[in-house]
């Protein structure tokens, strides 16, 4: 069965309207961003690859239209983003963790010089030059191990898993390609 825009309409405009309404102040403000999320959804119901998750990836679209709002805003003046606005629900707070056992179990399974580069970077936040220092290796050097070590990790995850993207390169739904994954299947019910 194809989801139509206008069913996802019928269902969600009332409660997406509340929804935003509880984070955005401006009644107008509060129609604009309710208009930009169905254009959103319109725009991008064909990539929806599982129909049952509609709820979640219909409220992950009216957060990160809402995150946008605020962004933009801030952009010309100084606003401060509402506490309740990055609430993760159970199944984001239970994606996100599953993402991240994964993900480290990848990381761990790294060759030692690229999961070091890896974790120098992403974890500690060291510059490439702040590596360089620390590993002894030239710039360019330690540029090229964090580079690969990322293009390895990222082989190992999308040999494992199929990713669905939002337009700000989020992950926003996965799949697991198989169930003999060596990283992700401990942490799979």
């Amino acid at each position: 069965m194809k989801v139509c825009t206008n069913d996802i309409w019928e269902e969600f405009s009332l409660p997406l309207k509340k929804f935003i309404r509880n984070r955005v102040s401006n009644d107008q403000d509060v129609d604009d961003i309710l208009q930009e999320v169905f254009l959103k959804i319109h725009n991008n119901v064909d990539s929806l690859m599982n129909e049952n998750k509609i709820n979640a990836w219909v409220f992950r679209i009216t957060r990160n239209t809402i995150v946008d709002y605020y962004r933009t805003k801030a952009s010309f003046e100084f606003v401060e983003m509402p506490d309740n606005l990055m609430i993760e629900d159970d199944e984001d707070l239970s994606f996100n963790s599953e993402m991240a056992t994964c993900l480290k179990k990848m990381i761990d399974g790294l060759p030692e010089k690229y999961k070091e580069a890896v974790l120098l970077t992403e974890y500690q936040n060291l510059t490439i030059k702040e590596i360089s220092e620390k590993t002894g290796l030239s710039i360019s050097g330690a540029k090229s191990r964090v580079q690969r070590g990322k293009k390895i990790l990222k082989r190992m995850l999308l040999g494992c898993c199929h990713l669905e993207f939002d337009r700000l390169g989020n992950i926003i739904e996965y799949t697991h390609r198989s169930s003999e994954c060596p990283y992700c299947k401990e942490t799979r019910p």
